[in-house]
């Protein structure tokens, strides 16, 4: 059973009780209004001094106000503890005020002075609860008291919804005076309670000049018992709780339910407050900070000293102030008397209760009760200020008693205003900016130095809302600025020009509305229409509406006559009078002169028939004066008329209009925001004229918020983090992104600099990923180049995270808007939902709902998603796509969205209601539509609350913080959670049992499969088997496992598609920010390094980068913990770092990084050549050890031991590809042991895939190197270890793995027929594994063998695949690689599959690519393809763009195929512009020759060059020298290459070299360059499929290499010198014997270029 105290908590009475005094629950009053009672008692004023100085600290030092969270949290901490002793001393708390409270016992007369003495007591020890502490904040708390007693009134007083109560009197007029003497610590008693007490029990002390005393002390008699006083005392109070539970403070609290009392008790509490009671809404969530707008109401009486007196005033006051809030949307949070006068403390955008005009509201609320109470009997001065910003709203006090308030500084401004302008309406300087109403109708008042008020800008006094037609001035809506072009609303304004047209060369009416919410830019549109209306004859009138507009009958036809009549400009009444003569002379008697005076402000005589009429006539009248006006103009000029804000437009006007658009030919321009509630008939009929047309205006696209940014900021290009921000959290709105770049540098968040030239920026950690978003073509075009000097970049401030920032106070409005549209359960379902993040899970979400069940939260969520604050999908996929999808800018209708039928709506909406459920079950994944709204409902929660949520979401996510089940459960990392203690939830051991099998640890019985043992003789291999049988038997072992897969009834290959980069955004990245916002690093950084080492495995090495630095963020704070020491997480994000810096090609950082990894590992690097030829000598014996070991069954090692091996493997993978790259020397000894290194880390760690994988990689490392034997001998250890391997979990991905390893390892090496035959093999059983990496690379590699083979048919169908997986999963890497081929086939193949503009439309649209920007091998093939391409048709320009660029790209080196295929392409288009130098006889065409022909042999010496690129590179080289007159050395190098692609069968390159040779050597007359006209007749695959063209015809479509200087004398002269610089190679102290397909060194050692596929067992090097 519930506790007796918690079971009344729950009672919806106890929690309304708890709102409200003993007076008013025990009350039985009278239902007449007002109702005075009286009574005696001793009222207890509190005050704790020191909030004023807190709140202004807070406020001010921290942004958005989030001090008043902090202020709170002390302020509760402070009166919970006064309001229990009070409580527990028989007191009753009347009122809370801020930082004060009122507390009352009500006792008879005769009772008081025993009273007065409990009182005391009560008093003093509130002052021992706070005498020995100190804020935390380093500000001192202490508490004043004041005391008073004698007779009070009480005043009840409301409508039949509200009441509301006072207590009045002379005590309560002296608890506040006396409580204002108190100094700190203090008690003072007013004079009438000295009077009343019983002296001789207190010792006091006197004050000079008053007549109240401060107590000191009690000191009652010797043998005084207190307990038996205070006992007898609390026997005179009717409602303390005696003789009940000691732990139950309050007798009112544990009243049963009752539901008459219910609803009478109700009304005294605040509307907004009893609905989330209704509701079950948990107490803590009504607390939340947010903006809202603060009134302030003070009445001042004649005669305060008696309440029949005042009583009926206030009550006047009070009915009008509650009808007119109701109607604003307003509420009354407290009434109170604790000042001079009577105040009313009223809240605009309370929970529920929020509004887009909130601001102007409350200005026109002011006004309305200023005027009303001003007439009021008895109500002498009314004072009203009103002040707008985000305050804390919530509970404050006790848990039994405690009120619903609003704290924060803007509070206290307009309470400080309130009592210093007395007499009048004043507003802070963000309400007069926030009203968007006329500056005419303020007034600033006098500067005045104000308590507890810094510096809040200038004040203003409100003169009225009324607006009227001004003069003086023309009715432009806002200038146009020639340097800022109106962007990505091209559609918009061609639609008005069209329209325009149709206008002039008609006699009809036209109208065009602009719709759209605010913020889209509706009014920059009507701008640049107002610009270009203008011409001969035309009569452009453009106003601006309010809000005040709409409550003025004729206003907007006001404003069209005046300007039509150019009275906008007359600055005087007499000169207006004039224009109006002569303009209206001849269409109307002078006797209707009269009806403009009201109108125009003119001053024509009264005449006696217009005097006469009603008001309804002359309003008729002036109309038709109106309609003959705009008659007669139309016949001179055209009018059109731009109406901004058009929701505003008066009732009248609409009826003015409808008639004219029927009877004047007129082009009406509107833009308006979606109507709130059904428009007028009048304006219904307008939207569904026919000559209407309706266009909604939707966000605009990411490159044009790129651009605007750039304008705004003035600079020439943003980083990429900075854009993706904007984009995001402004969701293509113009103002959202406006608001945003203005709160950055508010607070100075952006940092501005000189741009550096790419080529002048060094390549470092911190600038690899410093992409910058450049502003659009159409941007560039409209500045001048002198504008571009100096060009500025801007970048975020370092440290800062931007996707923390709050939003600004401006969007956060909106969206509390929208947030409190919704019902209160649905608001708690979008907070809840914020705290998990932009995107979550239907199950999570409901874990973390309080008290809902499903079918609640389905149908609330079908809900939210119709209403658009919510996506939903079925799969991360799904949603990955829709993310990509950027929304459409513009949508035309023929109707207003507004105006859709009514009849039958609500069994529609019921119904599609329905079918959204439906959807919503099958959909896993939510989104928030707006980042805005869920950074907004994020920010409602309070510190304490939103941490508790963020634990609980922890503690569920991490049940699923691993890979998927495809990817067998593991983590991201191998092993990574048995090295670090991360783990919330406690574990018993079936816990941990059950968890280790779904991170995929093998039970005894599994173990068998991961223990590695010494690789037996395998039967799949014959007795000293031949090559060809080699050969046959590996490819038949591929074929029976694609069997297999295919026919097996065995569990081989997985149901479903891998979901790791699902579970990596709903899974492991929220919990990385739910541990950060824990504030729980260790955990945090765990997270990252998993979210890390995901995206890498998802080849996103952007997102990788950037969680590092998240990472790194984190290690600085943990470095500083003593307490904290983990030496694997540092490891691993070195390791990280080092791999990212490796696939970026920044071989110096990453051999660093990985280094620093190993010696944190326990693994030293050497870095001297002694320690290395040590260590090479170790690893020797080690390998022999390992070898020997494996015969002998030894156990696996630990955990812990498994994970550092891991990462070691990584970390030395990466270091001898890193040490092949470079020439020195040494750096082949320090690759050697690199990759020695590795495979002896995968022999100790008896994982097969290790093992396979490190003795692949120890083959390919030899087989770069040319050592025959070691390589050959190695890769046959693998292949017997994979046939060994039992097919079933992480069997079937391993022979996979390996087919795509050996696939590589051929083609680099040039066996392009077996290359060919395992790829098609790879690609078949990557496809039935559904894994779209891995499937994508097997099909980047099949493609590369099929073009080189020039296997058309089947390239063409692969090609086909890839565009499949492009489309289907997403896949920019295969989307590229797909293009890069499809650039390829017509530079090499002759024929075209895609077109040239299509492939560089694609680079165009995907130059920002996350992914994509940062594969260096694959953007340098396509940017050097590109550039190849702009060479051979000799457009030197476009040439220089993209060859640039690609040079930009070289340094990052990686040893892939795609970077060879780049460089390769660079190279030649290098020497078609070395053939363009010669050809103009440049100076340095000598020097760059033999720079080309240098490079080249670099390339082909250097081990990591694949023998698969030798012959294109001999071919280049050839052409280098035939192009500088040796034909000598061109005809070997020609020889060679020719050798070298008859070996490899390298089809394409040798049809291509057999060409070149035909025509260098042809003694027949050079023919003029084809290629230009080749190009424009390339068949279409299609033509070939179709016969229409004869595949073997496109040979003679490849591209000749033109030599027009064989015959050049100068190149004849310098022969000699040429030779020498171009055969280094060859020469006799480098190569003694050159070899078909290879040379040998003079040390003997044979180097291959190429070797047959699987040579005979003869070859292989002995053990």
């Amino acid at each position: 059973m519930k506790p007796p105290r918690e079971e009344f908590q729950n009672w919806t009475i106890s929690r309304t009780i708890a709102y409200l005094p003993d007076l008013i629950v025990y009350g039985r009053f009278s239902p007449d209004r007002p109702f005075i009672d009286s009574f005696d008692g001793v009222l207890m004023f509190v005050d704790i001094s020191g909030f004023t100085a807190m709140t202004e600290k807070f406020s001010t030092a921290m942004y958005m106000d989030r001090g008043a969270e902090q202020l709170v949290e002390i302020l509760n901490y402070h009166l919970s503890a006064i309001v229990e002793k009070v409580l527990i001393f028989g007191g009753d708390i009347l009122k809370f005020a801020g930082d004060a409270l009122l507390a009352l016992w009500k006792v008879e007369q005769k009772q008081l002075k025993d009273i007065i003495t409990v009182v005391i007591k009560c008093s003093l020890e509130i002052h021992g609860l706070f005498q020995t502490q100190e804020c935390e904040e380093g500000l001192e708390i202490r508490v004043k008291i004041g005391l008073a007693a004698g007779h009070i009134s009480m005043l009840v007083f409301g409508d039949e919804t509200q009441n509301h109560f006072l207590v009045l009197g002379p005590p309560v007029d002296d608890v506040r005076l006396a409580q204002s003497m108190a100094q700190t610590n203090d008690v003072i008693l007013s004079p009438n309670c000295w009077q009343l007490c019983d002296r001789n029990m207190i010792e006091t002390e006197r004050i000079p000049d008053e007549k109240a005393v401060k107590v000191n002390f009690l000191k009652p008699p010797p043998h005084f018992n207190f307990d038996e006083f205070f006992t007898k005392c609390m026997t005179f109070m009717n409602y303390y709780p005696s003789g009940k539970p000691r732990n139950i403070l309050r007798l009112a609290c544990t009243l049963k339910p009752d539901p008459e009392l219910e609803l009478s008790l109700q009304k005294y509490v605040m509307e907004s407050i009893w609905k989330q009671i209704d509701d079950r809404q948990l107490q803590g969530y009504l607390s939340e900070l947010r903006p809202v707008t603060i009134m302030f109401v003070n009445l001042m009486f004649k005669d305060e000293e008696n309440a029949e007196e005042v009583g009926p005033a206030i009550q006047d006051a009070c009915v009008h102030i509650i009808s007119v809030l109701k109607l604003f949307r307003g509420q009354i949070n407290k009434v109170f008397m604790f000042d001079k006068g009577c105040s009313f403390l009223c809240v605009f955008g309370l929970p529920g209760e929020k509004v887009p005009d909130e601001v102007t509201n409350a200005l026109e609320c002011a006004m309305d009760i200023f005027h009303f109470c001003s007439q009021v009997h008895k109500i002498q001065t009314v004072s009203i200020s009103v002040a707008s910003g985000t305050v804390f709203c919530g509970i404050v006090g006790h848990t039994l008693r405690h009120e619903y308030t609003v704290i924060g500084q803007k509070v206290n401004i307009a309470a400080r205003l309130m009592n210093y302008f007395p007499g009048i309406v004043t507003c802070d300087s963000v309400t007069y900016n926030g009203s968007n109403l006329p500056s005419y109708l303020f007034k600033e008042v006098p500067k005045k130095v104000m308590k507890g008020v810094g510096d809040s800008g200038p004040f203003y006094q409100c003169l009225g809302l009324n607006e009227k037609v001004m003069f003086g001035v023309s009715y432009v809506i806002c200038n146009r600025n020639e340097g800022f072009p109106l962007l990505g609303r091209d559609k918009e304004i061609k639609y008005f020009i069209d329209t325009m047209n149709e206008f002039l060369t008609s006699n009809s009416s036209q109208v065009l509305m602009y719709e759209a919410l605010m913020g889209y830019g509706k009014t920059k549109i009507l701008t640049e229409i107002g610009y270009l209306a203008h011409g001969e004859n035309h009569n452009v009138i453009a106003i601006e509406l309010t809000k005040m507009s709409f409550h003025q009958p004729f206003h907007t036809i006001q404003m069209l006559v005046a300007s039509v009549l150019g009275l906008g400009t007359c600055k005087h009444y007499k000169e207006r009078q004039t224009n109006l003569r002569n303009k209206v002379m001849t269409l109307l008697d002078e006797k209707f002169y009269c009806l403009f005076n009201d109108v125009f402000l003119v001053q024509f005589p009264v005449s006696q028939e217009i005097s006469s009429m009603s008001t309804l006539k002359k309003q008729k009248q002036l109309e038709v004066l109106f309609m003959k006006i705009l008659e007669q103009t139309v016949k001179e000029e055209r009018i059109i008329f731009i109406i901004d804000e058009a929701q505003y437009v008066d009732p009248t006007s609409w009826a003015f209009m409808e008639k004219l658009i029927r009877t004047v030919p007129i082009f009406i321009i509107m833009s308006l925001c979606p109507f709130v509630d059904i428009p007028c008939a009048a304006a219904t009929a307008i939207m569904k004229n026919r000559n209407t047309t309706y266009i909604s205006i939707g966000p605009i696209q990411p490159d044009d918020i790129y651009t605007k940014v750039c304008l705004d900021l003035n600079v020439s290009r943003i980083p990429k983090e900075l854009g993706s921000y904007l984009v995001e959290k402004s969701s293509g709105i113009p103002f959202y992104c406006e608001e945003l770049l203005e709160s950055l540098e508010h607070h100075n968040v952006l940092v501005f600099q000189q741009m550096e030239s790419e080529e002048k920026t060094n390549m470092t950690w911190n600038s690899l990923f410093q992409n910058f978003i450049k502003p659009t073509e159409k941007l560039k075009m409209s500045t001048s180049h002198s504008d571009r000097k100096g060009e500025k970049v801007c970048h975020p401030t370092s440290g800062v995270r931007l996707q923390n920032m709050s939003p600004p106070a401006p969007l956060k409005e909106i969206s509390l808007v929208q947030l409190d549209s919704m019902s209160v359960s649905h608001q708690m379902l979008v907070r809840c939902a914020a705290i998990i993040g932009m995107t979550f899970t239907t199950e999570l979400l409901f874990e973390i709902l309080p008290c809902w069940n499903m079918k609640m939260m389905i149908k609330a969520l079908a809900i939210l998603v119709d209403s658009n604050i919510f996506y939903c999908f079925r799969t991360g996929k799904e949603l990955q796509m829709a993310l990509k999808q950027n929304e459409a800018s513009f949508e035309v209708h023929y109707r207003s969205l507004s105006l859709r039928p009514s009849e039958g709506m609500d069994h529609k909406k019921e119904e599609e209601l329905r079918e959204l459920q439906s959807e919503v079950i099958k959909c896993h994944i939510i989104r928030f539509c707006s980042p805005i709204m869920q950074k907004t409902a994020y920010e409602l929660w309070l510190k304490d609350q939103r941490k508790a949520m963020h634990l609980k979401c922890a503690r569920i996510l991490e049940e699923n913080a691993h890979r998927c089940d495809h990817c067998r459960n593991r983590d991201f990392i191998p092993y990574h959670h048995l090295t670090v203690n991360i783990r919330l939830n406690a574990l018993d051991v079936d816990a941990v049992k059950k968890m280790a099998k779904s991170r995929g640890f093998q039970t005894e019985e599994e173990l068998i499969f991961s223990e590695s043992k010494i690789p037996k003789k395998s039967s799949l291999f014959p007795e000293n088997p031949s090559p060809t049988e080699i050969r046959k038997t590996i490819l038949n072992f591929f074929d029976n496992i694609i069997t297999r897969m295919k026919t097996s009834d065995e569990d081989i290959i997985p149901l479903e598609s891998c979901h790791c980069e699902e579970i990596l955004e709903i899974v492991i990245l929220p919990l990385a920010h739910h541990f950060l916002a824990l504030e729980e690093n260790n955990k945090a950084l765990y997270y990252f390094l998993e979210t890390v080492s995901a995206y890498l495995i998802l080849h996103d090495n952007y997102m990788a980068h950037r969680y590092l630095n998240e990472g790194e963020k984190l290690l600085k704070t943990l470095k500083k913990d003593k307490s904290w020491s983990q030496t694997f997480e540092f490891a691993t994000f070195y390791s990280l770092k080092g791999e990212v810096c490796f696939n970026m090609g920044l071989t110096v950082p990453a051999k660093k990084m990985l280094r620093k990894a190993l010696k944190l590992l326990n693994r030293i690097f050497p870095y001297n050549l002694i320690s290395l030829f040590l260590h090479i000598h170790i690893e020797k014996n080690r390998h022999f050890h390992y070898m020997n070991q494996q015969a002998q069954k030894s156990s696996p090692p630990g955990k812990k031991r498994l994970a550092q091996l891991h990462r070691q493997t990584v970390c030395l993978s990466l270091l001898w590809r890193i040490y092949s790259l470079n020439y020195f020397f040494p750096c082949k000894y320090y690759a050697h042991l690199a990759v020695m290194m590795q495979m002896n880390t995968a022999l100790e760690t008896q994982n097969n895939f290790q093992i396979i994988k490190a003795y692949l990689d120890y083959s390919l490392y030899h087989q770069l190197a040319g050592y025959r034997g070691e390589w050959f001998k190695y890769e046959v250890m693998a292949l017997e270890q994979l046939f060994n391997l039992p097919l079933k979990g992480e069997g079937i991905e391993i022979v996979a793995y390996i087919a795509d390893t050996l696939v590589f390892n051929k083609l680099i090496m040039g066996h392009l027929d077996l290359a060919t035959e395992l790829g098609t093999r790879a690609h078949r059983m990557w496809a039935l594994l559904q894994n779209p990496s891995r499937h994508c690379l097997s099909l980047c590699r099949l493609t590369q063998c099929l073009l080189l083979k020039s296997r058309y048919m089947q390239l063409i169908q692969v090609l086909e695949c890839l565009w499949d997986l492009s489309v289907t999963q997403e896949h920019i890497l295969s989307k590229a690689f797909f293009y890069f081929v499809c650039l390829d086939t017509m530079l090499y193949s002759g024929f075209v599959y895609r077109t040239f503009e299509e492939c560089l439309e694609f680079i165009y649209q995907y130059k920002d690519n996350g992914i994509l920007k940062f594969q260096s091998g694959l953007l340098l093939g396509l940017y050097s393809s590109v550039a190849l391409w702009y060479a051979r048709l000799q457009e030197w320009d476009d040439f220089y763009i993209f060859s640039s660029t690609a040079k930009n790209l070289l340094p990052r080196r990686t040893i892939t195929l795609m970077y060879y295929e780049g460089l390769s392409r660079y190279m030649e288009g290098q020497v078609l512009h070395l053939q363009k130098q010669i050809k103009e006889h440049s100076e340095n065409a000598h020097d760059n020759g033999k720079e080309l022909l240098k490079n080249l042999e670099n390339l082909v010496g250097q081990n990591t060059t694949g023998p698969v690129f030798y012959p294109r590179l001999y071919h280049l080289m050839a052409y280098i020298c035939i192009l500088m007159g040796d034909r000598q050395n061109c005809r070997l190098f020609l020889n060679t290459a020719l050798q070298l692609s008859d070996t490899q069968g390298n089809v394409l390159e040798k049809c291509w070299l057999q060409m070149s040779t035909e025509c260098w050597y042809s003694t027949s007359e050079l023919k003029e360059d084809q290629w230009p006209q080749t190009i424009l007749s390339l068949p279409s695959w299609e033509e070939i499929v179709t016969g229409r063209v004869n595949i073997q015809d496109i040979q003679k479509n490849k591209f000749l290499m033109r030599v027009d200087t064989v015959d050049n004398h100068f190149y004849h002269v310098k022969e000699k010198r040429y030779a020498k610089a171009k055969l280094c190679i060859f020469s006799p102290g480098n190569i003694s014997e050159f070899h078909k397909g290879g040379w040998t060194d003079s040390d003997g050692t044979t180097r291959l270029t190429t070797e047959p596929c699987w040579p005979g067992m003869e070859g292989r090097a002995p053990s």
